[in-house]
């Protein structure tokens, strides 16, 4: 088999982390939508969750203050607004207003969740020793919550430079997990 060089700089939409998910966050007063699809599962039980975000993220400051956000996951429906609220700051305007986006009250952290989004997860900061040089916090889920009505929803996948891919067919095989 014939193999060629491949360039360093898009090796991300190879190993592409998981679904693009918005990311909410509060803190006195203000609050914000992020995209985010720099993310991956680090245990089950209690679930963590590592996130990677930029200081240059005005969400980075409501992050690092509040310690706590909701992960929202969203289908492809939402595809425009995902990626609308990724292309605009929130220090100056309200995403929510902005891409239509319905706040609603979380039951155990002050970011709202997205009523738009299928799937939401409360968190909060539990690990920060990596956030001054990678902007890497580790993140908690204390509370998710999904829509029972959405079956088999068909999310976002970022391969990086404007290209998405959208989860297809599911499959099942035999699993020795719990």
């Amino acid at each position: 088999m014939a193999r060629r060089s491949y360039p360093l700089s898009k090796v991300y939409g190879l190993l592409e982390p998981g679904p693009v998910v918005l990311v909410t966050t509060a803190h006195r007063g203000r609050r914000d939508v992020m995209t985010l699809s720099w993310h991956m599962m680090l245990d089950f039980e209690p679930p963590l969750v590592a996130c990677v975000m930029s200081d240059r993220n005005h969400s980075f400051a409501l992050l690092k203050a509040s310690k706590e956000c909701v992960i929202n996951i969203p289908a492809v429906e939402l595809a425009e607004k995902v990626v609308g609220c990724g292309n605009t700051s929130g220090a100056k305007i309200d995403k929510f207003t902005r891409f239509g986006l319905t706040p609603l009250p979380a039951s155990k952290v002050g970011a709202p969740l997205i009523a738009e989004c299928h799937a939401s997860l409360e968190c909060r900061v539990v690990d920060t020793r990596m956030v001054s040089k990678y902007g890497l916090f580790v993140l908690e889920v204390v509370q998710a919550w999904i829509d029972p009505a959405v079956k088999n929803p068909r999310t976002l996948h970022h391969r990086g430079y404007g290209s998405f891919m959208v989860a297809g067919k599911t499959i099942k095989l035999k699993s020795k997990m719990k």
